[in-house]
């Protein structure tokens, strides 16, 4: 018998310490590069979206490619793509997590719409109430101390 998969994951990630960097003039362009990595993992992009903080996205994985191995593909090579750029002064960096749900073909237009929807979705929520949110819906055990990277200042 033939192999056959359907494997889609909703993917979250902030940047560094949730910290506003993603800047709307690149975002755009930020987005189809993530694209391009993911297709280069065997994967499909199919929605792609967020705010300064953070990215949301639906993404169809390939089961030969770990999505460990796609995240820090996505995260290492979009880091050093911002970090080249002309008019970045300040060095980029993602957080070291991310949090990933599978999801079901029935649900999938949902998940799109709204991840299409997170800049008017920020407006109610910060990063932080959602992603709690998130975990909470998915039933994901958390001590919420150690859910966010803190920035320690000196």
């Amino acid at each position: 018998m033939s192999t056959f998969t359907n494997r889609l994951f909703h993917i979250i990630y902030s940047t560094k310490y949730r910290k506003p960097t993603i800047r709307p003039d690149w975002q755009d362009d930020l987005y189809g590069y993530i694209g391009g990595i993911v297709r280069g993992q065997q994967g499909t992009l199919l929605k792609i979206g967020g705010v300064e903080d953070h990215v949301h996205l639906l993404a169809k994985l390939s089961p030969t490619v770990a999505i460990s191995d796609v995240l820090r593909k996505i995260k290492s090579n979009s880091s050093k793509w911002i970090n080249e750029r002309p008019d970045v002064s300040r060095k980029f960096e993602w957080q070291s997590g991310y949090a990933a749900f599978s999801v079901s073909e029935s649900q999938m237009p949902s998940v799109s719409e709204y991840i299409a929807n997170q800049a008017e979705h920020h407006r109610k929520k910060t990063f932080e109430e959602e992603f709690l949110d998130i975990l909470k819906k998915h039933n994901i055990d958390f001590d919420v101390r150690y859910v966010f990277e803190q920035e320690i200042v000196q």
